[in-house]
């Protein structure tokens, strides 16, 4: 098999790590070679922050050229416009609608772009919108938006979802599963 490379994307504290560290132990438990990344950006709440998922028969780096992200995983709408030039040609970017300004814009020295995903589909990319905090909130946590992606994202993966339970089990605390198995499985439903 081919790599294939994925970006998770967002903002500190929206939960990137536990995102990548589901994909990877969801790509090993299937007998995939994976790399992840470290955490790149500023990790605390309001930073831009991106990790490296790479996965194949053999992959030798976890570091994504531009032109080779397969998919980006973005937790907030500026961000996926932020990485659009890392997305390979026929790729897709599955972004949350939320809106988190960034500094600039609160300090009133930018606006927030209005037409942020208009911009990114007139440049020819697959972009699946999702109200991420929306359905994150109807199974009682906000933090769950993560979760709610991977969902999204396991719908275009050739692996079964109940193998991505399995490893969403393996991933999260007992006693926060359920309600991100709800999550994960109102974004895989969408």
């Amino acid at each position: 098999m081919n790599t294939k490379s994925i970006m998770i994307v967002g903002v500190g504290g929206q939960g990137s790590l536990l995102a990548s560290k589901l994909l990877g132990n969801l790509l090993t438990a299937n007998g995939y070679d994976v790399k992840v990344s470290e955490v790149h950006g500023m990790s605390q709440r309001g930073g831009s922050v991106v990790t490296y998922v790479r996965f194949g028969d053999k992959v030798y780096s976890p570091i994504i050229d531009k032109g080779e992200a397969d998919f980006i995983v973005s937790f907030e709408k500026l961000e996926s416009a932020r990485y659009v030039e890392y997305l390979k040609t026929g790729g897709t970017i599955i972004t949350n609608t939320q809106q988190i300004d960034p500094m600039p814009v609160i300090t009133g020295k930018a606006e927030y772009p209005e037409d942020v995903l208009d911009e990114l589909k007139a440049l020819g990319c697959n972009v699946v919108s999702v109200d991420a905090l929306k359905l994150a909130e109807q199974v009682g946590s906000s933090k769950a938006v993560n979760i709610v992606l991977m969902g999204v994202l396991a719908k275009r993966f050739d692996i079964d979802a109940d193998k991505w339970i399995e490893a969403l089990k393996g991933t999260v605390a007992q006693k926060f599963f359920d309600m991100n198995k709800k999550a994960f499985e109102l974004g895989y439903n969408l």
